[in-house]
């Protein structure tokens, strides 16, 4: 009997002195698909509607990279730190090639290792994120800013304000959205530390500075996803990504925003399995 993703256990497994905190569920055959998160995440922040989905048929591991919830050590401030820290991780598990979904600063982090260790990739699905020194880097810490002052003058979790749109649709959405993070109840990870996030901000801010990386080298396939309209990273960078890296499929949600992937999960699960098991 397969176990769902609000009670599949927490592991651990050491690497490089760090300790790492992880999940993993569905068929232990096939290639893995490894998932990386986003700012402010730990494990219990994956949608457990996307995780049950796609474990149905697919090997997943989630996990808490080096200094964000359970895992030890501190926070990277580089996005290439957390791709080392994430190879590292995988190839302690013993994976010779992994798929990764990468959403936001995870889809950065995917980024990286697809170039760094094309070795290591089979295949890659990049949702709610854009390239580095892409741009619009001020323009982000305003709307997180903004969306931290209406969190606390309404008492809610900022993504309210920061993956759905403000309308009656996206309201409805990103309060089954949270409704949903609560389904688990037991054994739930440790919140990340605001050193944390600091540390990640940090990596944000060099990531959309920095020199453009050569997504033209990409031999992958690449699913690029996002909603029509995302606040946090502009989805013009999406389609901007998926343009630069050769034979990229894009696909853009209607009526959504950064959470996207999670508003639209019941049309992204069937997507992303299709997407891993077509012919490479």
């Amino acid at each position: 009997m397969s176990v769902a993703w609000k009670d599949v256990p927490t592991r651990t497994i050491d690497a490089g002195g760090v300790r790492f905190a992880y999940r993993e569920l569905g068929p232990q055959t096939g290639v893995p698909l490894v998932f990386l998160h986003h700012l402010t995440a730990v494990l219990d922040d994956w949608d457990p509607r996307v995780i049950d989905g796609i474990a149905a048929t697919r090997h997943v591991i989630t996990f808490d990279n080096r200094g964000v919830g359970a895992s030890s050590g501190s926070v990277p401030h580089t996005i290439d730190e957390m791709a080392a820290d994430a190879v590292m991780f995988m190839r302690a598990l013993g994976h010779e090639q992994v798929d990764l979904l990468g959403f936001s600063l995870g889809g950065g982090v995917a980024q990286v290792i697809t170039l760094e260790h094309p070795e290591l990739v089979r295949k890659a699905i990049l949702a709610g994120t854009g390239p580095a020194g892409g741009g619009g880097i001020e323009e982000i810490k305003k709307v997180v800013a903004k969306a931290y002052i209406k969190a606390g003058l309404t008492l809610r979790d900022p993504r309210h304000f920061l993956f759905f749109n403000r309308n009656p649709t996206g309201k409805r959405e990103a309060k089954d959205y949270m409704a949903r993070l609560k389904e688990r109840t037991e054994n739930r990870d440790e919140r990340a530390s605001l050193l944390a996030v600091r540390g990640q901000l940090k990596a944000i801010r060099a990531a959309g500075l920095q020199a453009p990386h050569d997504l033209g080298s990409i031999r992958q396939p690449v699913l690029v996803v996002n909603g029509d309209n995302d606040l946090m990273v502009a989805s013009s960078h999406s389609q901007d990504m998926a343009r630069r890296i050769p034979g990229a499929k894009l696909v853009l949600y209607p009526d959504s925003g950064h959470g996207g992937v999670f508003q639209y999960h019941r049309e992204f699960v069937p997507e992303v399995l299709a997407f891993l098991e077509s012919p490479a």
